[in-house]
């Protein structure tokens, strides 16, 4: 039996799994990291934290799987995407990585959306947002120009840990289509946007695809993880778009409703001139010559975990979720927006702040969950919406994430979204789209699509209920309501806070 391994570098771990040729998952190690906030808004790592942790989880995954060497024919990468990691001539690391999640570009991406904006949404199909690489590189431009001065080349996360692993630097457009420099359709560096923003077009990295072998493994690191220095080594994608190859996002028709602390809809795009003015995410995919697009609810799954840590803390989720399923559509007039640290999608807005509506003597704790579980799915059902007034079909969802562990929130999915929602037998994300890459490079499939035949397996498939679409589409209409009409109260408050 030949084997591949997915390497998953996330915010704060690094996961590794090991996937045989029938898509089973023979072992799976996991390694944390800390992020460095040193300030209000700053989020930082280590790289070197990011290379360490992924040898001590590749040789824990070698030793634990007992699996020889020689029979692991590849490793791929997934990886967060937007973090700036900068290197030198002499290829060291010149300062921390400043992650997606660092909010300090705010007067950065302000000055580029006043002078920029239109332009940039043109090339990039994405409008400017803090998260974003190129606002990254113009704060340390600005307020560490010895820095910027001695910047040779600027990687993303995933691929700073495959070049220490392979010697080889190399960026592929899944993770370049997030840095605001990469021209989406063309995939290509836009020289335009370098020179707009003072920027030498040299510091970016030379493009591959996805599933490009890039090298095999250094001696070094083949001693310390324990695997053959012949092993070899695949580009990989960012996560999202290996999420969705490891959902099987992988034709027109399938979206990915994925609900971890934020909530994504991401959807195939074979139409590269589709254009969404910036309403939603567009992104190459890791599928060559294909692309997703994206919605984001900022606190999909966060929102369920802050009710429970706020009112039911000693009680598991489980217990939580009882009795929900015996509340009617609507919690007896109850509605939640899921707007607790602002909202990405439809609403870029950083300020508008979560709202109970409706809420009188007779509502019991389960109609406060009931509502803020459909609160998070009326959030995510506004990307879908957007999807479709565009003219996409999507009538297939495979839901993964905290979203999937409870039937009753499938169900719920399904009624709200107007869709067929697939619940899959084994769910790896990320690490097991990496570990596809690997496979369908390595030569094993024809396809990624063959590849996602063998590998990914239905456990459960839930269909809309006629009644329950009918309801759920007039309490939507009152949902989208509530953004325009607590705005300004939620800025008088916030205004009313700082004072």
């Amino acid at each position: 039996m030949k084997y591949v391994i997915g390497i998953d570098l996330g915010t704060s771990a690094v996961k590794t799994i090991l996937v045989n040729q029938t898509g089973e998952v023979c072992a799976e190690v996991s390694k944390n990291y800390p992020l460095i906030q040193e300030k209000a808004g700053y989020s930082e790592q280590n790289p070197e934290d990011w290379v360490q942790q992924t040898i001590h989880a590749l040789k824990e995954l070698v030793s634990k799987s007992e699996v020889q060497a020689g029979d692991i024919e590849g490793i791929s990468y997934s990886g967060q995407m937007h973090g700036l990691v900068l290197l030198d001539q002499e290829q060291r690391v010149l300062r921390n990585a400043i992650l997606w999640n660092d909010t300090r570009t705010t007067p950065q991406c302000i000055k580029m959306t006043e002078e920029f904006g239109e332009q940039l949404l043109d090339i990039t199909k994405n409008r400017v947002l803090e998260g974003f690489t190129l606002p990254k590189i113009l704060w340390v431009k600005e307020h560490e120009p010895e820095i910027f001065e001695k910047t040779a080349v600027f990687l993303l996360p995933k691929d700073y840990v495959r070049f220490r692993m392979t010697g080889t630097i190399n960026s592929e457009s899944s993770d370049a289509a997030g840095t605001l420099l990469l021209h989406v359709t063309h995939k290509e560096w836009n020289h335009d946007i370098c020179r707009q923003f003072g920027i030498s077009p040299d510091i970016c990295p030379p493009l591959v695809e996805s599933h490009d072998c890039v090298g095999t493994l250094l001696p070094d690191m083949a001693a310390e993880t324990g695997l053959s220095e012949n092993t070899r080594v695949f580009a990989g994608g960012a996560d999202n778009a290996c999420g969705a190859i490891g959902a099987g996002i992988l034709s027109s028709g399938k979206t990915l409703c994925s609900i971890g602390t934020s909530g994504v809809i991401l959807s195939y795009e074979e139409d590269k001139e589709r254009d969404f003015k910036g309403k939603v995410h567009f992104f190459n995919h890791g599928k060559k010559d294909s692309f997703y697009t994206m919605g984001v609810t900022l606190a999909a799954g966060y929102s369920l975990s802050w009710f429970k840590e706020t009112f039911a803390q000693n009680e598991t989720f489980e217990q939580l979720l009882q009795g929900v399923e015996s509340v009617p559509i609507g919690a007896n007039g109850l509605l939640f927006t899921p707007y607790l640290v602002g909202e990405r999608t439809p609403h870029a807005d950083s300020f508008i702040r979560g709202s109970f509506i409706g809420m009188d003597g007779a509502h019991k704790r389960e109609h406060f969950v009931r509502a803020v579980m459909e609160g998070i799915t009326f959030s995510l059902q506004e990307s879908i919406q957007l999807f479709r007034e565009e003219g996409k079909r999507v009538d297939t969802i495979i839901s993964i994430g905290g979203g999937a562990k409870n039937e009753g929130w499938l169900q719920m999915q399904a009624d709200i979204f107007h869709a067929k929602v697939i619940k899959l037998e084994s769910e790896q994300g990320p690490a097991m789209g990496a570990a596809m890459l690997a496979a369908f490079g390595s030569g094993w499939f024809g396809s990624l699509e063959e590849c996602a035949e063998q590998f990914i397996r239905e456990a459960a498939v839930f269909e809309p209920i006629v009644q329950n679409v009918e309801r759920y589409e007039e309490l939507f209409n009152i949902y989208q309501e509530i953004y325009a009409k607590t705005k300004e109260l939620n800025a008088a408050l916030a205004a009313f806070r700082n004072q």
